[in-house]
């Protein structure tokens, strides 16, 4: 790391750290990244956790995070459902949805207080592990009906230990297929992503780094949206992966590495 990218660290306020591949991988989870994240807060930088998995409740990952000792306090945790949400209440508001979704993600647009309706003039579609071929179906008639298309986030498949489960950008692209209409996506690497970030924590996107292993997600959050972003090489990506089209500002082997270079 060069003496301008440390310069550049020394501006964050606030961490948006991704969490499988970067903080923990599957079970394991990797002690520096405790250690960046007590280091941070004890210098009174604010660290915050992202995903674009928008099947489970933010409830799931506080529980998750809790017991692998990273200890995020209430409103530390934001997923893709979340930033959908926060657009529908802002740009529709009052207006119902037909949900391609998990029950967990129905609770959650519920709970904000968004109607669910099977004759919705807005079809918004997820990671959706309880799709059903009706589910596909209402939401085609609806889309081919004239019904806005919006999508939680754009990936097209989820990792796990036994390969990779069809995920949102996966049922997504059979909707278009079937209807020849695309939606409008958010999460990792989109605006409504990174605004809605800086408005929820009230830090300048200047001011803000986004810490991942994924170059067309993570990284592609900071580069269109005025983020730093920082690759880490405990994921998905590998070094040689890396090019004039994709480079983050800093590439650093592990986490922890940016508590060292910071001098904590």
């Amino acid at each position: 790391m060069n003496d301008s990218q440390r310069e550049l660290l020394k501006q964050i306020k606030l961490y948006v750290l991704d969490m499988d591949g970067t903080i923990y991988l599957g079970d394991e989870v990797f002690d520096h990244a405790l250690k960046f994240v007590e280091t941070m807060r004890a210098h009174g930088i604010k660290v915050v956790y992202y995903t674009n998995n928008a099947s489970r409740s933010s409830e799931v990952y506080y529980e998750r995070l809790r017991r692998m000792g990273f200890a995020p306090d209430d409103g530390d945790i934001v997923t893709s459902g979340d930033i959908t949400i926060d657009y529908l209440k802002e740009h529709h508001p009052g207006e119902s949805i037909y949900l391609v979704g998990t029950p967990s993600l129905e609770k959650s647009m519920t709970d904000a207080g968004i109607a669910l309706s099977d004759k919705a003039n807005i079809v918004v579609s997820s990671f959706d592990t309880t799709l059903t071929y009706q589910k596909l179906v209402t939401a085609c008639d609806l889309l081919r009906e004239g019904a806005l298309f919006y999508s939680t986030h754009p990936d097209f498949n989820c990792p796990t230990k036994k390969g990779f489960l069809p995920d949102s950008g996966a049922i997504c692209a059979l909707l278009t297929a079937s209807t020849g209409v695309t939606p409008k996506y958010f999460g990792k690497p989109y605006k409504e992503t990174a605004e809605g970030i800086s408005k929820r924590f009230n830090v300048p996107l200047a001011n803000t780094a986004i810490v991942g292993d994924r170059l067309y997600t993570d990284i592609a959050l900071g580069r269109n949206n005025g983020l730093m972003s920082i690759l880490v090489l405990t994921g998905e990506t590998k070094l040689e992966e890396v090019n004039d089209l994709n480079a983050p500002t800093v590439i650093v082997d592990k986490i922890g590495d940016i508590v060292t270079e910071l001098g904590f």
